[in-house]
């Protein structure tokens, strides 16, 4: 027996000590991530054209983003159901979940491979984008969901991985795609000229040696997580299992990304040069997003583990720890992209209509960002108890109902980009009171452990 199977830190360990080793593995991570989807952006704008940089950042970046949002809410609830069953130290129904899981991502691919394929066009028309930016947008998108398979067995293997508190491996793969996407990137952008399509494909060749990567990790692995090939298919308790946690998670997500549709919608109305300053802008400020969501990430963890392993006061101690470590981090990271935001747009485009536009976006929104990270946070910790319907409707209700009726609303009466913005502040503001309350009400700590113990069993 190895000395992760006889202590478990997260279940034992200084909260606070382990909630950031587990938290940098996980944000570091999510940079390169972020790197690597940022430097298809970087590449089309500098040695392309606007035209490729909307092409690539606006319309396909919001479809791609719907379609992978809602893989990666379904993977969150494998993550759930595992990091329970690893809490519990329960290797027959972890095994079972581990491999259903893998089953249900290989099938999604190839039905999302498909169903993408044929919907690209129709969809960025639909989305009224800009005459001069659909044929590539085209173009990236049906190259990007011809590699569908690999980024969802990607996702579902890192997912995997940190649901038992490795967080660390799934770095190390980004580090090595990612700086493999960027050389490939350059290569076929600026060596062979490909334009649109050389940064999609650079990307689809990365997802592929990533899931290559993970997968062989979790085969090789000597813990009680093991992937064997023969016994990828589907238990159905566990599938029912998975998509309870997940589903809901998945069409949270979902809903996100229609309201951001819907806001892209709006955008594209205002030109080109809007069009790409608000397609960066996705881009810079995700640096921000990918700082909470690596805490939400942890905090999943650290709750689902600890409630399979029925220390419940410890998940809202823990829960307590990461909101104030999540909002301290937020502040420094609101001022320094507040500060610098004209020297970051010129890092992806030399088009001074682009920059101005940027900057005003990203000062009008940062100081609203924080707000966000209450509800984050909180419907992080909720997901690892496995309470997710709640969570899901105030999210779709809150954010992104209220976000639409917003754009249909005061979106009419006062167009402009504005308008369009001041939706995130004031749909996330209510969202985060309804968050609080229900949190109050619902998550155990004490005087609830006795109940959350008989509903367990």
């Amino acid at each position: 027996m190895n000395e992760r199977e006889k202590v478990n830190q997260i279940t034992e360990g200084v909260i606070w000590k382990q909630l950031l080793l587990f938290f940098f593995p996980i944000v570091f991570g999510t940079f390169f991530q972020q790197i690597y989807n940022t430097a298809d952006t970087i590449v089309v704008g500098r040695f392309v054209g606007k035209q490729a940089l909307a092409a690539v950042g606006g319309s396909a970046s919001q479809i791609a983003n719907l379609i992978v949002g809602f893989f990666v809410g379904l993977s969150s609830g494998a993550a759930v159901v595992i990091s329970q069953f690893y809490g519990a130290k329960d290797k027959k129904n972890l095994s079972k979940a581990l491999h259903t899981a893998f089953a249900f991502s290989i099938a999604a691919g190839i039905v999302l491979t498909v169903v993408g394929i044929f919907l690209t066009r129709p969809a960025l028309l639909l989305m009224k984008t800009p005459a001069d930016v659909v044929e590539d947008s085209a173009v990236y998108l049906h190259i990007y969901f011809g590699g569908m398979v690999f980024n969802l067995v990607y996702n579902m293997g890192a997912a995997i991985l940190r649901a038992v508190g490795d967080s660390k491996r799934p770095l190390y793969v980004l580090i090595i795609t990612c700086v493999l996407n960027i050389i490939l990137d350059l290569l076929f952008v600026v060596a062979f000229g490909m334009g649109v399509t050389g940064v999609a494909v650079a990307t689809v060749t990365s997802q592929v040696i990533s899931a290559m990567i993970v997968t062989v990790m979790l085969l090789k692995t000597r813990e009680i997580y093991v992937l064997k090939i023969n016994q990828i298919r589907f238990d159905r308790r566990m599938l029912f299992s998975v998509l309870r946690i997940g589903i809901p998670a998945g069409l949270e997500s979902v809903m996100y990304n229609i309201s951001n549709i819907v806001i892209q919608v709006f955008v594209n109305n205002l030109g080109t040069d809007t069009v790409a300053a608000w397609g960066t802008l996705g881009k810079i400020d995700a640096l921000f997003w990918m700082v909470i969501n690596a805490f939400a990430i942890s905090i999943t963890t650290f709750v689902g583990q600890n409630f399979g392993a029925g220390k419940y006061h410890r998940m809202r101690k823990s829960v307590s720890v990461c909101m104030v470590m999540s909002m301290v981090s937020s502040a420094v990271m609101i001022i320094l992209m507040y500060s610098f935001a004209p020297w970051i747009y010129r890092l992806f485009t030399t088009d001074s209509a682009v920059i101005v536009h940027g900057v005003h976006m990203s000062r009008f929104l940062l100081p609203s960002y924080f707000i966000y990270v209450i509800i984050g946070i909180l419907s992080g910790a909720l997901r690892g108890t496995g309470k997710v319907l709640v969570p899901m409707l105030l999210t779709c209700g809150g954010v992104c109902s209220l976000r639409i009726l917003w754009l249909f609303t005061a979106g009419q009466m006062y167009p402009g980009i504005n308008t369009i913005m001041l939706s995130y502040p004031v749909s996330w503001s209510i969202t985060a009171v309804l968050f609080v309350v229900y949190y109050f009400m619902k998550f155990p700590g004490k005087e609830k452990t006795e109940h959350f113990r008989r509903q367990k069993q």
